[in-house]
């Protein structure tokens, strides 16, 4: 049990939500359902639980459990918040399998809205009084619920990897031919699949069919029209789709329709051994596969209670910050072409991202995706000459770069018009929505989890929070070069410091790992922003819940809040600014 939960024990639970606490466990305190609502109250309002991280599920064998994470952020840096940046978890266990119910605590932390809308679509939980409570990933007509144990998808073949029907008797055969399920597209008695192509019937909420949302008062009679903005469209950066309904010019209502590139990323992830998912976590955010594996390990490490060895753990540094410095290239370099500038930001961005690349590839063999972490260590050691190309990148070549992006980007009168004032979000509606990374910091919320919740070796280091008070897409663009100065400052020290020695623990590399019962949350701070791993074991060799925190995918919770208002023109430019990608967004 951590500390915060040994505290929260002792608050007097039973005088301010009488029977709300069931249970406390080594990992969370169990908590009533029909009292989760009060009791979240009184934990933001009173104790300071001001931000909700996480929202996910559990399919027991008895009951369904819904996981809460909650943290202090708004005032984590002060002394009395001090000790208090171990997650306070609360889980809400559903025995009835058959109807699975609990109330919406989106009217208490709105972060939760899209999260809980993917326990619903994925494990089939409903969350009563959801604003706007529908599929997200799956399409409306999908039959059946994915994160069940008892799901069984077309052509599926075994409950866990590798498949032993592979092979039989040395000879392979297509699971295609073998399978009876074949298809579960089927619509339910009495479903018309037509009805969900009206837009009246599938964007109600922003549609205002039921007289709710965000309207825009004009003293001539309107009508709201609908505007589909992707998934083909290049300023959506991928296979994303912004629904929005616009009055005359403003818009007024807006929903993010993702899941066109959804592949189940955790229903796989449960099914692979441990050691499979570090190279399909490369496959999350493509842009930053070192940091996907370093939040990745770091859970399964503490489940297992594994130790990294010292130079392992320089090693980690570097490459998480050489990421962190190629994302945040691509941002703001991207972020110029959504507002129809040139393409030369871009352009520099990816030359520079190029030459770290090249550094990936001499150490872990791969450029995108580099599979190189391990539980205990990294892959392999870093090759001769590797420290000193590092080196002449970060001490020479990466400043100068800087000087330019100042020149090219910051010092544009226009890029900084456009930008001012634009998708604003204030420091409690950014802790409210659970943004997190750029997107928080840059509402004027110093949290970093380097800081706040240091994890390898990140407390060595002397580096600064970059902050910036507007809390508007100007803010986000400056949060992310100031960033990347940061990351410069922690290579240099750690590419100064790092020792000599192994790069794994001692004994045999294990390609197989019994992780012992239990379960973990890993978390790091990736490019954009908190990326979590929660990991079940029930000591089998595959994971029995394995969950990903994505940042992106909780950072587009805000975007219609962001875009109310403005013109359809300057919603591509804020959701540029929140620097999106899809293989983390849908995973």
């Amino acid at each position: 049990m951590t500390d915060t939960m040994m505290q929260m024990t002792g608050l007097p639970f039973s005088d301010v939500v009488p029977g709300a606490v069931t249970e406390v466990t080594k990992n969370g305190i169990v908590v009533a359902a029909d009292k989760l609502l009060p009791l979240a109250m009184h934990l933001r309002d009173r104790e300071g639980y001001d931000y909700l991280s996480m929202v996910t599920s559990v399919d027991w064998p008895q009951y369904f459990e819904v996981v809460y994470y909650l943290y202090r952020v708004g005032a984590w840096h002060s002394a009395a918040a001090a000790a208090s940046q171990e997650p306070l978890v609360l889980k809400v266990r559903l025995p009835d399998k058959a109807r699975p119910e609990l109330p919406s605590v989106c009217s208490i932390w709105p972060g939760a809205d899209l999260q809980e809308r993917e326990v619903y679509d994925m494990m089939g939980i409903r969350f009563t009084d959801h604003p706007n409570l529908r599929r997200i990933l799956l399409w409306e007509g999908f039959q059946g619920w994915p994160l069940r144990k008892d799901f069984k998808e077309p052509y599926y073949e075994e409950d866990a990897k590798p498949f032993k029907s592979r092979h039989p008797d040395g000879k392979h055969a297509w699971a295609e031919d073998r399978v009876p399920w074949k298809d579960n597209v089927t619509y339910p008695v009495g479903w018309d699949p037509d009805l969900w192509t009206q837009p009246e019937v599938q964007y109600r909420k922003i549609m205002q069919v039921d007289g709710g949302g965000n309207g825009h008062s004009s003293e001539f009679k309107t009508e709201r029209v609908l505007v589909n903005m992707g998934p083909q469209h290049p300023s959506t950066h991928g296979v994303f789709r912004m629904v929005i309904a616009v009055d005359g010019e403003n818009v007024v209502g807006l929903e993010p329709e993702i899941g066109y590139l959804h592949r189940c990323h955790e229903k796989i992830g449960e099914r692979n051994t441990y050691i499979m998912n570090i190279p399909f976590t490369d496959r999350l955010d493509y842009i930053a596969s070192m940091s996907n594996n370093f939040g990745y390990v770091l859970a399964v490490e503490k489940l297992a209670g594994i130790q990294v060895p010292e130079r392992a753990e320089y090693i980690r540094v570097i490459m998480a910050e050489l990421t962190r410095i190629i994302s945040h290239f691509i941002a703001v370099g991207f972020l110029f072409n959504d507002l129809g500038a040139y393409f030369t930001p871009a352009l520099y961005g990816l030359r520079e991202r190029e030459l770290i690349l090249d550094l990936f590839e001499a150490a872990a063999g791969s450029r995108m995706m580099c599979n190189y972490m391990r539980f205990g260590g990294v892959f392999a050691d870093l090759p001769e000459g590797w420290v000193e190309r590092a080196k002449d990148l970060v001490w020479n070549r990466l400043p100068r770069v800087m000087e330019d992006f100042e020149k090219l980007l910051a010092g544009n009168e226009i890029f900084e018009t456009r930008c001012r004032g634009l998708g604003v979000l204030t420091a409690e509606e950014a802790i409210a929505y659970s943004m997190a990374g750029p997107m928080l910091r840059a509402s004027g919320v110093p949290y970093d989890l380097r800081k706040a919740r240091p994890y390898s070796i990140y407390d060595r280091f002397d580096f600064d929070i970059c902050t910036r008070p507007e809390g508007d897409v100007w803010a986000r663009f400056r949060v992310r070069m100031d960033e990347i100065y940061q990351s410069i400052r922690i290579l240099k020290q750690a590419l100064d410091g790092l020792p000599a020695g192994p790069i794994m623990p001692p004994g045999k590399k294990q390609y197989q790992l019994r992780v012992p019962a239990g379960e973990a949350y890993g978390a790091v701070e990736g490019p954009k922003g908190e990326l979590g791993f929660y990991i079940v074991s029930d000591g089998k060799p595959n994971p029995y819940r394995y969950h990903v925190r994505a940042p992106t995918f909780i950072n587009l919770t805000s975007l219609e809040k962001m875009c109310i208002g403005h013109k359809i023109a300057d919603s591509v430019v804020i959701l540029g600014a929140i620097d999106i990608v899809l293989g983390e967004v849908d995973r």
